[in-house]
């Protein structure tokens, strides 16, 4: 690349009039050439060039060059790559000059930006297009490696020389394009799509124009409508390895929301040089770490305010990486690129028609709509019953309440504590009072009881998680909750550590992984599960409405497994993605990547493919278990998620923290999850860790009145946040906002029922009703339900007033019934404490009803 060699066959023709190449010009250029040299023989000549460059045509032109006709020569350039053009070529730790040359790439330090890669690539990536079919349904091709241009592998493996491309028009607003190896299967992630049996696009009704970038090889996809260029891949970076494969494309614009799940600052990413991992771990909300979901799928704008949504079908270790170009690199470890894209073009289109292909929504009963209380540490079930009599008291709308771990005995699921033996009663008195009551399940099963049915049976079943091309099963192990893990991390005493080390090893129970892809593993979760519901002894059975699965990512509170891992090159991978913990490899706080899963078909699978694909499994089983005892529609929340767990599942955004930030980033969350098609979703309302303050829970149960799912939950510990605790002011202001909830259920559970049937979002972010209007691209301090009902809830200490964008619309206060008149303007609304500032959208009609304390009554 950027080399001209200029080779002489024949010589020996004598020039009388002694002419000379003078000027080259270079099509198709869109850099400057900052330097040219000229080398016969390997000789470089002293030759002065003078170089112009017009960025709009394209055309560079070297003059003043004097090269003899008859005579052999080498002409190189030097290209001006803007440094937000520069695509990292180690993307791992460390990285040095000597590194980098290594890998046959550029270096050079940016010292005013840090962020900015020092190593990039200077070349073309090596591969390019061959056998090229074109039909009306899609492209085929093969993908021809230049053994030549090889360059150093970050994987420490071969690039694979038998590569295909396959181009599918699925729909006319959907295609896929998927890059795998056509000699060597590789895994492909088992989760179905609603595909159709054949493309059913046309090409004149296509939204989109496909191309092929041959040498070196690239993907173009165009919207045909405006001529938009929204995918682009014909750059250095692709690189296809065993266990590194690695794409990049140029984008459209700068606004891009999605991936996840990881706390996000803004909904709209910031595209400065900023990499995300995605991995499921049992990591609470902190920003930059990847957190407990792997949603690989992004929205994008366009300039002219077309979307389009774009999902990778990849469940191997990965992370992207934003630069300003605009431009997006992906880097995963495994599996192969199956990229699916629709095209909207509107924002609520793109969720549509992506949820169209993933799966839509689950749809929650409406009892679940209602507010709900829980908390991590409830002594006994008289805890629970005074709870539930307080907020009866207080007269404060409440529908579920739930026990956490504390109700199991020793923390085994599918039994009672003792403390607890007055459990099953309380939930049928509640039941009578028109509440409902959900449990807990974990997925870890105890393997060091004496009598322990779930796990015996589970033996004899062979359901749980093996170690390979054997029947031993792979134990880690698993304690109650993480606060004891937080000892050896947070202001802790060695001794304390040390005594919590060896506690550890000797006593914390060595749990087996129940392989939930197996037919056999969700018979037996059924069972089990049912036993629970119905067994035989009253006192015993507890008549559940719901079910919460946690740490499902699989979590443990050890790195692997119990004797230590056994595949050193599969828990710490030649290219670690930029995960938190690097250092320790893929299996921190969770078990070995080894481990041998079989699909439903028999199909052994490796956990190092499938990790980030547990929680899904589970969830789909667990909604069919609560089906099957409750005989109700019910509802499953899940900590950890996969693209189309909203279809048998809620979520909340886990273990949250009592500060004052944590109200904004829940908005993010649910927006994002909006995009991932996964409605039912809240944050724990006031914070899981630590002690909630008093104004910042009254402000927080004002925002958490409008999560879909909408609950206040904290950990053992910490004081009591429940609203039954505090003063009566505080019971006031959640009483009055839980009574506009309850008013709004009907709205929101049609927009629920949208969600389920059509794919629209529940929490709505601004710009999905006004994409016309710029200003509503960066709005997330405020969020819609559905199309027509804004809320603009305070979320800083001692704030009185929010100040709220009104779109161009017309807009009426909901306390007060009156237009006011905001347009297409930022607005400072006053807030008193007891107040959250509503407004509905003229032109629409949202169903109401008069509130009660619970659903039912």
């Amino acid at each position: 690349q950027n080399v001209l060699q200029m080779t002489a066959t024949h010589s020996n023709y004598p020039d009388p009039n002694n002419l000379k190449f003078e000027e080259i010009k270079i099509l198709g250029l869109s850099q400057e050439i900052t330097s040219v040299s000229v080398s016969q023989n390997n000789v470089v000549q002293d030759y002065t060039a003078n170089i112009t460059h017009d960025p709009v045509r394209k055309v560079a032109v070297i003059r003043g060059l004097q090269l003899e006709l008859g005579k052999s020569y080498t002409i190189k350039w030097t290209l001006n790559v803007n440094v937000n053009e520069r695509f990292d070529c180690y993307p791992s730790p460390n990285a040095t000059k000597e590194k980098c040359e290594q890998l046959g790439c550029s270096w050079e330090q940016v010292t005013a930006n840090p962020d900015v890669p020092s190593c990039y690539y200077s070349s073309s990536n090596p591969y390019s297009v061959e056998n090229v079919t074109y039909s009306s349904t899609g492209i085929v091709a093969n993908l021809k490696l230049d053994s030549s241009k090889v360059r150093a592998n970050e994987a420490s493996t071969a690039p694979i020389s038998t590569l295909r491309l396959e181009v599918k028009y699925h729909l006319n607003n959907m295609l896929q394009f998927k890059i795998y190896d056509y000699q060597s299967p590789r895994y492909e992630v088992p989760v179905p799509l609603n595909l159709p049996s054949s493309p059913t696009s046309s090409s004149q009704d296509r939204l989109y124009e496909v191309a092929l970038q041959i040498k070196p090889f690239g993907i173009q996809v165009r919207r045909k409508s405006t001529g938009t260029v929204i995918w682009n891949s014909g750059l250095p970076t692709f690189t296809f390895s065993d266990m590194f494969i690695q794409i990049s494309t140029r984008l459209a614009s700068q606004y891009i929301y999605g991936f996840g799940e990881t706390e996000h600052p803004t909904f709209r990413h910031n595209m400065n040089w900023h990499t995300w991992g995605m991995f499921t771990r049992d990591q609470p909300p902190t920003y930059k770490l990847n957190s407990y979901g792997y949603q690989p799928f992004y929205m994008a704008l366009e300039e002219d305010g077309n979307a389009h949504g774009v999902l990778l079908l990849n469940s191997n270790a990965m992370d992207v990486t934003f630069q300003p170009t605009p431009a997006l690199t992906y880097r995963t470890i495994g599996g192969i690129l199956d990229f699916y894209m629709v095209l909207g073009p509107t924002p609520e289109l793109v969720v549509q028609e992506y949820t169209q292909l993933i799966g839509r929504p689950v749809m929650p009963a409406y009892w679940s709509l209602g507010f709900q209380l829980c908390r991590y540490g409830y002594a006994n079930d008289s805890e629970v019953a005074q709870l539930v009599e307080e907020m009866k008291a207080a007269q404060i709308p409440y529908d579920v309440q739930y026990t956490d771990i504390d109700y199991m005995e020793r923390n085994l699921d599918f039994t009672l504590s003792p403390r607890f033996a007055g459990l099953p009663a309380l939930v049928n008195k509640i039941k009578a009072e028109g509440m409902r009551f959900i449990i807990i399940l974990d997925p870890a099963i105890s393997g060091n009881e004496t009598n322990y049915p779930a796990f015996d049976r589970g033996v004899a079943e062979n359901v749980f998680v093996q170690w390979p091309d054997s029947k031993e099963i792979l134990y880690s192990k698993v304690l109650s909750r993480e606060e004891y893990v937080n000892l050896c991390v947070v202001d802790a005493h060695p001794l304390i550590c040390l005594v919590f080390l060896l506690f550890l090893q000797n006593y914390v129970a060595h749990c087996a992984f129940p392989d939930f892809f197996r037919n056999s593993t969700v018979e037996w979760w059924k069972r089990e599960i049912l036993e629970v519901y119905n067994n035989p002894d009253p006192s015993k059975s507890l008549k559940f409405d719901g079910l919460w699965t946690d740490m499902n990512e699989p979590a443990a509170f050890m790195n692997g497994a119990m004797g230590g891992c056994r595949n050193d090159l599969l828990n710490n991978p030649p290219y670690m993605p930029h995960l938190g913990y690097r250092s320790t490899g893929l299996i921190h706080k969770t078990p070995c990547m080894e481990g041998q899963h079989y699909l439903a078909d028999g199909t052994p699978v490796r956990h190092f493919d499938v990790h980030s694909l547990y929680g899904w499994s589970q969830t789909r089983a667990s909604l069919a278990a609560l089906h099957g005892a409750t005989k109700e529609r019910g509802i499953v929340i899940t900590r950890s998620t996969y693209p189309s767990s909203g279809r048998w599942a809620g979520h909340w955004l886990g273990d949250n923290t009592a500060a004052w930030d944590q109200l904004h980033k829940s908005i993010i969350g649910m927006m994002e999850f909006s995009l991932f098609g996964i409605s039912y979703t809240g944050a724990d309302i006031c914070g899981f860790f630590k002690d909630a303050e008093y104004e910042m829970c009254a402000r927080w149960m004002q925002l958490g009145a409008f999560y879909p799912y909408s609950r206040n939950h904290n950990e053992k510990g910490t004081r009591r946040q429940d609203p039954a605790v505090w003063d009566t002011k505080f019971h006031e202001i959640s009483r009055n906002v839980l009574n506009i909830r309850y008013t709004l259920l009907p709205y929101l559970y049609t927009l629920m029922y949208d969600a389920h049937a059509h794919g629209s979002t529940v929490i709505r972010p601004v710009l999905h009703e006004f994409v016309e209007d710029r200003i509503t691209w960066d709005i997330d301090e405020q969020f819609l339900w559905g199309p027509a009902l804004l809320i603009s809830p305070v979320m800083k200490p001692n704030d009185r007033s929010v100040n709220a964008y009104f779109p161009n619309a017309s807009w009426y206060d909901y306390h007060t019934d009156t237009n006011t008149g905001f347009r297409g303007q930022f607005q400072n609304l006053s807030a008193p404490l007891e107040h959250i500032n509503l407004h509905i959208r003229g032109g629409y009609i949202l169903p109401w009803q008069k509130p009660a304390n619970t659903t039912a009554y």
